[in-house]
């Protein structure tokens, strides 16, 4: 008999990251070495679709070790944001939206890498819908260099000040290493934490 408490071994993940590579060389090259990990370990990859920043490096790492690669762009940021020509798959979309839905439905988890509000939005996105209980999929923070750390204490913040629950924080898997994200992969959902209980 399944254990239905151990889910089904992530397929495809989400990777939410910058369009730019920032000023020091850790975050690209833990993009690139993320995508190739992933591909390692046979777990295709969902992105933004652009050829360009962390994205591009998530791509590139993924490609070079023969993974799956899907990109989901809004035509309209195709034309500022180079999309990428070698992927798997290339979806253009008309709404950013669209692209978050499309994203979230194509993949089993979701690992966030240093980004701007681009990616703070997907990622919160995510984590309101799992609030919600829309889904249960892990979704894990890549703390590059402790990049996070400020967002983090954030959330601790806003728990403190009964805006959070506790419960609902722990929604957010934290890794330090791309080892420890893909160990967190596969961990059983938290139980869902109706938003409105009294806190």
């Amino acid at each position: 008999m399944t254990n239905s408490l151990s889910p089904a071994p992530a397929r495809r993940v989400a990777v939410f990251c910058g369009s730019s590579s920032g000023h020091h060389e850790v975050f690209a090259n833990t993009a690139y070495a993320l995508g190739k990990t992933l591909a390692e370990q046979n777990i295709g990859v969902v992105y933004g679709g652009s050829n360009v920043g962390l994205m591009g490096a998530v791509a590139d790492g993924t490609l070079a070790h023969q993974g799956e690669v899907i990109g989901v762009i809004p035509d309209f940021i195709q034309q500022k944001e180079i999309a990428h020509e070698h992927i798997t798959r290339l979806i253009v979309v008309e709404t950013m939206h669209e692209r978050k839905m499309i994203m979230s439905n194509l993949c089993d988890a979701v690992i966030a890498l240093p980004g701007g509000f681009g990616t703070l939005d997907e990622l919160f996105e995510m984590l309101t819908w799992g609030q919600l209980g829309l889904h249960s999929k892990p979704i894990i923070l890549l703390n590059v260099d402790g990049f996070y750390s400020g967002l983090l204490e954030c959330l601790a913040t806003m728990v403190r000040h009964g805006f959070l629950k506790e419960e609902n924080a722990m929604l957010l898997h934290v890794a330090t290493s791309i080892d420890e994200a893909v160990t967190m992969l596969n961990r059983p959902a938290s139980p869902h934490i109706p938003k409105w209980i009294p806190v």
